[in-house]
């Protein structure tokens, strides 16, 4: 039995400016415990401590005012109370809608959300990784494209195994490639689904502002938009498919592009984001045109600004603060196995495309 017959805990009062922290051996002390029980309750592993002691324990530890090292309750439990969101950049109404998501969960849970930016680096990404790992959260999360051709991916998959067998728990968000637990956004599917339903309003003269190929968000997208066309008979011309950064200055940059060809014709541009979509418009409107009435603009994602923009922006609807519930929820769930969840997306048809 544990310390059963000790004394109840010696009455302090708040420890006056200027004195000592109070550690957790006066805590032990002041509730007649050995140092192991005073730490195994101020951890939360109570399973084989007495009752009765767990209370002198927590009665001295008001008492003393004691608080306890984050550093040390790491090392005791394996984990802090935190959870990670490793995120491609904090400029971007995709991301902060999915933090909000992953923020409400971990706060029901008791959980203080920590943020990091990788900036869209492998490299950045992989550090980030490794740092995480000696800080011992509850969970890492990460969002963002996965970037083929790097050199980044073994190392990365062997950290985050390492983790998880330390007791972490790993969450991704829309990359397939990893063999973690996966929130998935059905990219493809979504744009495919937005090229059927803006073939449906009468247009038939297309172009793309995507990023890099290696991107492989984007590229979901700009495939499943161009098999959807594709159903129809539509081809879109080589030219006609422009490169920029998945931001929103790359869309202004394909924008201009396509202004200086012209146009060729074109009586719609999908942009790969929604981001890139308002920079798109901006370009057009630089130039003297009216999106929604000289040119119809698309996007993806459905970040909140979309809906305000005049004209409205047509996107597809991602429910992005759900994507981070659902992160969280795997989290936190004893299951460790390496399952998929899909996340199914809707096109939400708007101003920017009237029909034709």
């Amino acid at each position: 039995m544990e310390d059963g017959s000790a004394a109840p805990p010696r009455r302090r009062g708040k420890a006056a400016s200027g004195e000592r922290q109070a550690t957790l051996r006066d805590v032990a002390r002041a509730a007649g415990v050995s140092q192991a029980t005073a730490s195994r309750v101020l951890n939360g592993s109570i399973r084989n401590v007495q009752q009765e002691n767990v209370d002198r324990v927590l009665a001295a530890a008001a008492e003393l005012h004691y608080t306890p090292h984050l550093s040390a309750q790491a090392i005791a439990r394996g984990s802090t109370n935190t959870v990670a969101l490793v995120v491609s950049g904090v400029d971007d109404p995709y991301f902060s809608s999915i933090a909000g998501g992953v923020a409400q969960a971990a706060e029901a849970a008791g959980l203080i959300v920590t943020m990091a930016v990788a900036d869209r680096s492998p490299e950045r990404e992989l550090e980030i990784v490794r740092t995480l790992r000696g800080m011992r959260p509850r969970a890492i999360i990460l969002t963002g494209s996965r970037i083929d051709g790097t050199d980044t991916r073994d190392a990365l998959v062997e950290e985050l195994d390492a983790y998880r067998k330390a007791g972490g728990s790993v969450v991704l968000i829309s990359r397939h490639d990893l063999p973690f637990r996966t929130v998935s956004i059905d990219n493809y599917g979504g744009a495919r689904q937005l090229a059927r339903a803006l073939v449906g309003l009468g247009y038939r003269r297309f172009a793309v502002a995507r990023a890099d190929v290696a991107l492989r968000t984007s590229r979901d997208r700009c495939d499943g938009f161009l098999e959807g066309l594709r159903e129809f008979g539509i081809d879109i011309d080589e030219r006609s498919v422009v490169e920029a950064e998945f931001s929103r200055s790359g869309g202004g940059e394909a924008g201009r592009a396509l202004v200086r060809r012209d146009l060729d014709g074109t009586e719609l541009v999908f942009a790969v984001n929604d981001v890139m979509a308002i920079g798109v418009m901006t370009a057009f409107r630089d130039a003297g045109l009216v999106p929604g009435q000289d040119v119809a603009v698309a996007g993806f994602d459905d970040i909140s600004p979309a809906v305000d923009l005049v004209p409205a922006l047509t996107s597809v609807t991602v429910p992005l603060h759900q994507v981070g519930l659902c992160a969280m929820e795997l989290a936190l769930s004893d299951d460790d196995d390496s399952r998929i969840v899909p996340i199914s997306t809707n096109v939400a048809l708007r101003d920017s495309t009237p029909r034709r």
